[in-house]
């Protein structure tokens, strides 16, 4: 006999409750802050460190939880995250991107760079943990990685974002730009201060003038040092969840500043990822692929976790700006995650090939970002039910 398929409305309810429950119980490390990924038994690895990356995105998790759910469980471990996040802070608004289990340094010059990226994620935990739990201490140090981040994470001439403070010389990359533009757009949500929506708005010009490819519509992932295409293949390379994520924000920018100016590049990056960006067929038909060209040939026929969610999410906002067939698309690829990510393990897997086999095994903690936004946003479009809000009993 066939199991029945379970609908969106259940995963979700399957999700908020048994699954954040034991998952929480699993990451949570006795020591302090949470383990950086689960294996295929769903057990942590206690013989390794931990990144600022996960640590960040971790304390974004739970405070964006706690503040929908208002259960006082998930705003004590987001306390707890918070407290521990400061253990990785190096500087006045700089945190190195690597501790050991216990927070404390380790003795790798490496492990001591402040990346970017990891600091787009400091400033998005921070400020969703200010609305939380307000406090002065919380806001100087939001204040103090935002300046960081512009004084010594910037390139003075270019104005783009450097990799790390190493001095070291890299390829300039989208990623940091759109997840600062994220934490900016974020920051306006959770104060209501309209600094953050002109920062975001400078961070979207930029970043779309340096890393938006004009004749295909999409987003190219690096340059190089004098801001040109790479050459061969990389310069070519798409990752449609990127695609998806940047034509979020873009529309969101747009709803929250009343500003319809982001409109046409959403447009232009959600028409390319629903040329190319998608599988059309075999066991994970609806799934977003990992990478294609600028062209649209399919040149990573693999499928990670996370670019499924950035798909959600903007199918959830497409079908609230009435778009009619998002919503059931939206739906169709949550239970597609759900269903092949998840059924039958003690977690979740990162990537799957194209028959739904497992590629990479481990339940990274980091992604729970993404998976926490993707069902929040689908909730938001009324296209599952919310998070389920806490009863005192």
């Amino acid at each position: 006999m066939k199991t029945r398929r379970r609908s969106a409305e259940e995963w979700s309810a399957w999700f908020w409750g048994d699954f954040l429950t034991d998952w929480l119980r699993r990451v949570q490390d006795g020591q302090a802050g949470v383990f950086d990924a689960l294996d295929a038994d769903g057990n942590p690895d206690s013989t390794t460190g931990k990144s600022l990356l996960t640590q960040a995105r971790t304390l974004f998790t739970l405070s964006h939880t706690a503040l929908l759910s208002d259960d006082p469980m998930l705003v004590a471990a987001a306390r707890q995250q918070a407290v521990f996040l400061d253990r990785f802070r190096k500087a006045p608004g700089l945190y190195r991107c690597m501790a050991q289990r216990d927070g404390s340094p380790t003795a790798l010059a490496a492990d001591a760079a402040a990346r970017s990226y990891d600091h787009s994620f400091v400033i998005l935990g921070l400020v969703t943990w200010h609305r939380v739990s307000p406090s002065d201490e919380t806001a100087t140090l939001i204040n103090a990685c935002w300046e960081a981040l512009k004084s010594r994470l910037t390139d003075p001439e270019t104005g783009l974002l450097l990799n790390d403070d190493t001095g070291a010389g890299t390829n300039p990359a989208q990623n940091p730009h759109m997840h600062l533009y994220e934490a900016c757009l974020q920051a306006n949500r959770m104060s209501g201060d309209a600094i953050w929506l002109s920062r975001a708005a400078d961070l979207r010009t930029l970043g779309l003038r340096h890393f938006m490819d004009q004749d295909s519509g999409s987003i190219a992932e690096f340059l190089t040092p004098d801001l040109r295409p790479l050459p061969g293949a990389d310069g070519v390379r798409r990752e449609p969840g990127h695609q998806c994520e940047w034509a979020w924000l873009l529309l969101e920018e747009a709803r929250l500043a009343g500003d319809p100016a982001p409109d046409a590049p959403a447009a232009r990056l959600i028409a390319f990822a629903d040329r190319h960006g998608f599988a059309r067929d075999g066991a994970l038909k609806g799934a977003a692929f990992d990478a294609v060209s600028a062209a649209g040939d399919v040149t990573e026929n693999s499928f990670l976790l996370w670019p499924q969610t950035e798909a959600i999410k903007t199918l959830a906002i497409r079908h609230m700006a009435g778009d009619p067939q998002a919503g059931a698309r939206a739906r169709a690829l949550l239970c597609l995650m759900f269903e092949s990510w998840f059924q039958g393990r003690p977690s979740f897997v990162n990537r799957l090939d194209a028959d739904g086999n497992s590629l990479w095994s481990q339940a990274l903690t980091r992604l729970m970002y993404h998976l926490v936004l993707a069902m929040t946003e689908g909730a938001r479009a009324g296209l599952w039910p919310d998070v389920p809000q806490h009863r005192p009993t």
